[in-house]
């Protein structure tokens, strides 16, 4: 399978998720936004990405409820994108955008300690 129709196809089980989750009511799930997903090389198995907003209680809150929600989800991706064998969901938390935060506040302290207002 070429490299472009799996990044295809993840690009794709990325919007889905994130057009099922946005629509979805359940009150257990909070802000969340689908970062990424990554579809192995046989179909079987997408693992989602997902950043929440919010406490640490409120990221397993929300992770619980995606994983007790996953038959649905898997569910409707396979009514959405076609395929022989709608895949294995796994839902991972991504914190990257955390981590980023976190860089760039490093960042500017060093900076403020040199005396410029804005790292370079």
């Amino acid at each position: 399978m070429g490299v472009t129709r799996r990044q295809r196809l993840q690009e794709e089980f990325k919007r889905e998720t994130s057009d099922i989750l946005q629509k979805m009511k359940d009150p257990r799930i909070g802000f969340v936004s689908v970062t990424d997903a990554e579809i192995s090389q046989d179909l079987r198995h997408v693992k989602i990405f997902v950043s929440v907003f919010g406490s640490e209680e409120d990221k397993e809150r929300t992770l619980a409820a995606l994983e007790h929600a996953r038959g649905f989800i898997r569910s409707e991706l396979g009514r959405r994108i076609r395929l022989r064998h709608t895949p294995e969901i796994t839902f991972r938390l991504d914190d990257s955008i955390e981590r980023g935060q976190r860089i760039n506040q490093l960042l500017r302290m060093v900076a403020s300690e040199e005396g410029t207002d804005e790292p370079r």
